[in-house]
């Protein structure tokens, strides 16, 4: 079973293949972004996913269709552009979400001696150090 994160990834790279955008955008949906529930997403990408999929599934069908086709269908090339950025966008978000919680998860452990010592200090020293661009410059 996948999770919303592979998902969204597979939904990523339909989406940056070759092909129409808005077969890429149908496959993208129905092979991946239908498979994810919004309750498996952090709770500040829900409402863009329940977006993306209202905007996905909007269009009453015709006979012999299913509501996505009769909804891309019906978009133009710059929505259905912009339907495409936001699944993109969508995957990033989650790519960060997950960095931000691994990053919590590393220093709870630090903080929590759950790591040796000789270990805490070495991962306390390997936090990038940020050096202003500007600073250089002058």
């Amino acid at each position: 079973m996948n999770t919303a994160w592979q998902e969204l990834e597979a939904a990523a790279l339909t989406l940056a293949r070759s092909g129409a955008i808005k077969d890429r955008l149908a496959d993208a949906y129905r092979n991946h972004l239908s498979l994810v529930s919004a309750e498996d997403l952090p709770e500040g990408l829900r409402a863009d996913f329940r977006a993306c999929h209202a905007a996905l599934t909007r269009e009453i069908p015709q006979r012999g269709e299913d509501a996505v086709r009769a909804t891309v269908r019906k978009l133009s090339s710059q929505e259905a552009d912009e339907l495409a950025c936001s699944v993109v966008r969508l995957f990033a978000a989650m790519v960060r979400e997950g960095a931000r919680l691994e990053a919590t998860d590393d220093t709870e452990r630090v903080l929590n001696s759950a790591v040796p010592a000789s270990a805490r200090a070495k991962m306390l020293k390997s936090v990038p150090q940020v050096i202003s661009l500007r600073a250089a410059e002058r």
